[in-house]
């Protein structure tokens, strides 16, 4: 014999689970925001299409039977799934849940990037951040695709795809081996670097061509001990005694032990970040709240230092 599954209409299995429920029609019609009429024929109808009874009548009450009580278990489990998408969603509109993939370059993921998303999470438990260190060039790659939702970058950059938005400047430091003539400073002028031999970063870093314009209008003459596009590279070769670098307080603050020494330098040299977020398209709040954090985290460093 061949046995036809019946066709059931949500409705229905929404007015027996409102019955099961509340235990009344009265009381699933207030739940449903229908009449207790509709209530009652839309049960009939369940009960219809799936061929046996699933209440009986005992004074006001609507009783389960056994098979009533066995299809409810079975629609308890749907419902109960339907709630948790339901407070999922609520979670992720108000930040409580989700998920934040975040690009930075090298710099700022050693200190500013960890203590914004310390920020964020601190009253987010739910979420959960995946970060990642890479250049800036592959920063705003992978933010243009939306492979990433927020980036960090070294400033200038262009390129398509992407929304910039520039961080305050950060002033560049001095880092000096610990035994270096120069740690008894307490700031380094372009000057001082008269013959010394320094750690640059490469040519491709605006940085390092506001450092060399500097060097240059001073006529200040030095020795190239080595170069390097990362600047945690530079401050490492720094410590092992090659000679001194001229990197953000982003990249300084990393270092500081006591190996070396860290000095503000005399001339105005900043070091220039920026946020990117994929465009166009709506931005993931969560990345935007990161921003907030970081912008704050930002400002608050550079005031406390």
């Amino acid at each position: 014999m061949l046995c036809m599954k019946p066709t059931l209409n949500l409705r229905q299995v929404e007015a027996f689970y409102s019955v099961m429920q509340t235990g009344t029609v009265v009381g699933a019609a207030r739940l449903m925001n229908i009449t207790q009429p509709a209530v009652s024929r839309a049960i009939a109808l369940l009960e219809l299409r799936i061929g046996y009874q699933l209440f009986e009548r005992r004074g006001r009450r609507l009783v389960p039977t056994p098979n009533g009580e066995a299809l409810y278990r079975e629609v308890e489990s749907v419902y109960g799934s339907l709630d948790r998408i339901a407070q999922a969603s609520q979670d992720i509109r108000y930040q409580r849940a989700g998920a934040l993939r975040i690009a930075t370059m090298p710099a700022p993921a050693q200190g500013l990037v960890p203590r914004a998303i310390a920020r964020l999470v601190a009253s987010r438990p739910g979420v959960s951040v995946f970060v990642q260190s890479m250049p800036s060039r592959q920063v705003a790659e992978v933010v243009s695709t939306r492979q990433f939702d927020i980036g960090v970058v070294e400033m200038p950059l262009s390129r398509p795809s992407i929304a910039i938005e520039p961080l305050d400047p950060a002033p560049t430091m001095a880092i000096i081996p610990a035994g270096h003539r120069l740690a008894v400073r307490r700031r380094i002028a372009l000057k001082d670097l008269a013959g010394e031999r320094l750690v640059l970063l490469s040519q491709h870093s605006f940085l390092r061509y506001k450092i060399d314009d500097a060097l240059s209008k001073q006529g200040v003459e030095f020795q190239v001990a080595a170069e390097t596009p990362n600047s945690l590279v530079a401050c490492a070769l720094v410590a092992a005694g090659i000679g001194i670098a001229i990197v953000s307080r982003w990249t300084a603050e990393s270092f500081l032990g006591p190996r070396v020494v860290v000095r503000p330098m005399t001339e105005k040299l900043t070091s220039e970040t920026a946020i990117i977020f994929p465009e166009p398209g709506v931005r993931l709040p969560l990345a935007e709240s990161f921003a907030q954090e970081l912008r704050r985290e930002v400002r608050q460093s550079l005031t406390a230092g």
